[in-house]
């Protein structure tokens, strides 16, 4: 049994506790609105080479460490590797996108060590980087100019072959995603082959026309300028770096240096054939697979 008992004089009822309060009008009117949050004026170019002087000075102080433990950190093997790449392109593309694109990265990269191993030289299985693509270590890249250009152009080979062998997938089925995967992986097989180095094209440069690598800078500048990101910036910067002290290294007039750069005319021309026929193709199959996407106004 209940019974209600009449309140008292002055006595206000509580609100219930489910019901928020509001509050006070004078601590809302000092609060005021919430700051904007600040944006970077800063241009883009400054902005990316901020970036990657943190990025610098990380590698200055941790690279050799890194360098050190590399080779004996199991978790950093192609697997594991592969799987962090497939996590962080899937921030991206989705899972099944990135798990394509890695396996084609897979079988480029599977290229060049299948190569190395015929040139005599020991390469390790390939490392992935996310958002950089992947590495294979080695020694070397063969005893003169003719075996680094087999060994460059061994990756897009192997790696353009795996984009065609997809073809069939995407004509039977006529889904998107076929086409747009092999359009992926033959861009990037074409990008591969531009005439700089550290790139493979700039690797077939070596034995085909070292001056061929200035058109490569001019080239990676222009693609600066018209795509800025951190990653072309670091290629461009790598490739300046790398093809000075080649420059540098050929002018030098050492016996060994000018015996590496020494190719065979017949050697000169059959890498050409690859190299430009690389080229047609991959320029083809994007065309054949390009796929037309409706942007919503």
């Amino acid at each position: 049994m209940s019974q209600h008992w009449p309140a008292p004089p002055g006595f206000t009822p509580a609100p219930p506790v489910d019901e928020p309060l509001a509050p006070a009008p004078e601590a809302s009117a000092a609060r005021g609105p919430a700051p904007a949050p600040e944006r970077d004026e800063r241009p883009w170019w400054r902005r990316s080479l901020s970036l990657l002087a943190v990025v610098g000075l990380l590698a200055l102080k941790w690279g050799k460490a890194a360098l050190l433990l590399l080779p004996k950190a199991k978790v950093l093997t192609t697997s594991a590797t592969m799987l962090v790449s497939i996590a962080a392109y899937s921030l991206i593309w989705g899972w099944k996108f990135a798990l394509g694109f890695v396996v084609l990265l897979f079988v480029h990269e599977m290229g060049h060590v299948i190569q190395l191993r015929r040139e005599g030289i020991e390469a390790s299985a390939p490392m992935f980087i996310p958002f950089l693509g992947a590495a294979v270590m080695a020694k070397s890249l063969g005893d003169d100019a003719t075996a680094e250009a087999r060994v460059g152009l061994a990756g897009p080979i192997l790696g353009t072959l795996g984009c065609l062998a997809l073809l069939p997938i995407a004509f039977s089925t006529g889904e998107d995603f076929w086409y747009a995967l092999i359009f992926t992986g033959l861009f990037l097989n074409l990008f591969n082959l531009l005439p700089v180095v550290p790139l493979d094209g700039g690797r077939a440069m070596a034995a085909l026309s070292p001056w061929m690598w200035f058109v490569g800078l001019f080239a990676m500048l222009v693609l600066t300028f018209a795509y800025p990101n951190p990653i072309i910036i670091l290629i461009l910067l790598l490739a300046g770096f790398e093809t000075y002290r080649r420059w540098k290294a050929r002018k030098s007039g050492d016996p060994a240096v000018l015996a590496y750069y020494r190719v065979k005319p017949a050697h000169r021309l059959a890498i050409l054939a690859v190299y430009l026929g690389l080229i047609i193709v991959c320029a083809v199959g994007m065309g054949l697979t390009f796929v037309e996407r409706d942007i919503p106004a």
